[in-house]
């Protein structure tokens, strides 16, 4: 091939190729200036210091040794005591999350009871006078009676000498001693039938029941002498019967008068019976703690009896829904109540709690965490025990050493041998705090004489902080 054609042959080919290039770069810079996208800001929270010390800064600056503040992102701040667990970790540990949401709590309130007599319908038979009991009609305890059904008959002298006198004032017209003696006999309840039965020489007198009921009370004995004021028989209507239970005094809060109440027995299975809360004690027994509830029943068969124990459910639960949690979520110490917040995927944060009812498996939330957020219901001891060792050592740093260049990690950076994995994996890094250590002496570095290991001007470290810093080591 001649030269002239070789060099117009490759003339050619590069007027080809340069403008094959100009098209190329003229279709491709539109795609990558619309295919890239300016990268998303990120929000810094504030400045912290590079050397691990508690100084923090709104706006960039740098320290002593002209080194510049390291800016914390929203995306990266963590609160005191949040564990971070991986996707592995989760799963080993078999964290289980529940959404925290509104429920009508329709709890209920359970109790022991003895059923009682209404107090309000027992009356006594207890004469004014003294006498002897010459016989009885109603003589065991539990005989029912009706009202002016006669219980004893009683003769008493000093009842005796009161009539004679009252009739020889009558006869003698003495007016006014006849109407004190009469008063007199008012006062100890005698009637004109009375009078009139003592009137025709009978030396006995009748005491009849006061009302209808049963005889709870027996004291008189047939030829025993009784004195004024003696109770002979105690007796009670038992058509209305008192449920006294025992509420306990954590509990007395959701009781109310009016209150509904389902009570049952052991005697009769598959039996409910329904009452109200008639009233509840102003005062607490000091013994054992606990509040006297009563709730009134009819008992018109008479299968009540008293002393028969008694179970009693109260009605607590309202039909507005509260906002509520599972109740082995809350971590109870005693003197605070917390909870385990799922805050991302894999993060979980305390939040402390203020609570309010209870109903079963579920207990209503008054403050503390927010409706839809996930709280830990399984492995939450141990996530709370890793929290409490984050918040432990979340005042520690330590500072590098002489000769290093990169000196000892902060605690920020230096991982943490986790106690509910049996110190197997190294989990995520603790927070800053306030205070300085000095790092520990290596093997055969700083010892004296002694074999001991040499001061240096910061202090030592703490046994924690040192327990942590030789497991770093080890698993290095």
């Amino acid at each position: 091939m001649k030269p002239a054609n070789l060099i117009l042959l490759l003339a050619v080919a590069a007027l080809t190729g340069a403008a094959g290039y100009h098209w190329g770069k003229q279709h491709a810079e539109p795609q990558v200036a619309a295919s890239s996208a300016p990268p998303a800001v990120r929000k810094v929270l504030y400045y912290r210091n590079p050397m691990g010390l508690p100084d923090t800064s709104p706006v960039p600056k740098v320290d002593s040794m002209g080194m510049d503040y390291v800016p914390v992102y929203a995306d990266e701040a963590v609160t005191p005591g949040t564990v971070v667990l991986s996707p592995a970790q989760v799963q080993k540990l078999g964290v289980v999350t529940e959404a925290v949401a509104r429920r009508a709590l329709s709890g209920s309130l359970r109790s022991t009871a003895v059923i009682q007599p209404d107090e309000r319908s027992q009356r006594l038979v207890a004469p004014r006078f003294g006498g002897w009991v010459r016989q009885l009609h109603a003589s065991a305890t539990g005989q029912p009676v009706r009202r002016g059904q006669p219980l004893l008959e009683v003769y008493s002298p000093e009842l005796e000498s009161a009539l004679r006198e009252y009739q020889l004032a009558q006869a003698s017209g003495l007016t006014e001693l006849a109407q004190s003696t009469r008063q007199r006999l008012r006062n100890w309840e005698l009637g004109d039938e009375d009078l009139a039965h003592l009137a025709h020489g009978m030396a006995t007198l009748q005491l009849r029941a006061p009302a209808d009921g049963v005889v709870l009370e027996k004291a008189a004995v047939q030829g025993a002498r009784f004195a004024p004021g003696d109770v002979l028989f105690r007796i009670a209507d038992l058509s209305r019967v008192w449920v006294q239970a025992q509420v306990a005094e954590q509990d007395q809060g959701v009781l109310r008068v009016g209150q509904s109440a389902r009570v049952t027995l052991d005697a009769y299975p598959g039996e409910t019976y329904s009452g109200k809360v008639g009233f509840i004690a102003p005062v607490l027994d000091p013994q054992t703690r606990t509040v006297q509830v009563r709730v009134e029943l009819p008992n018109p068969q008479g299968r009540l009896r008293p002393a028969m124990y008694a179970q009693v459910e109260f009605a607590t639960g309202h039909a507005a829904p509260v906002l509520t949690i599972p109740l082995s979520a809350v971590l109870d110490s005693g003197v605070r109540q917390l909870a385990l917040v799922q805050v991302a995927q894999g993060r979980f944060e305390p939040r402390a709690l203020r609570l309010g009812r209870r109903d079963g498996d579920y207990v209503e939330v008054l403050e503390g965490v927010g409706e839809g957020e996930q709280v830990v219901t399984q492995a939450n001891f141990l996530l709370d025990a890793e929290s409490s060792l984050r918040a432990a050592l979340g005042n520690t740093t330590f500072s590098p050493r002489e000769g290093d260049a990169g000196g000892l990690p902060t605690a920020a950076q230096l991982p943490i041998r986790s106690p509910m994995n049996g110190g197997g994996e190294l989990v995520q890094q603790v927070e800053t705090g306030a205070q300085q250590y000095s790092p520990l002496p290596q093997a055969g570095e700083g010892v004296g004489e002694r074999g001991t290991a040499q001061q240096h001007s910061t202090p030592t470290a703490p046994a924690a902080v040192r327990h942590v810093h030789a497991e770093h080591q080890h698993a290095h």
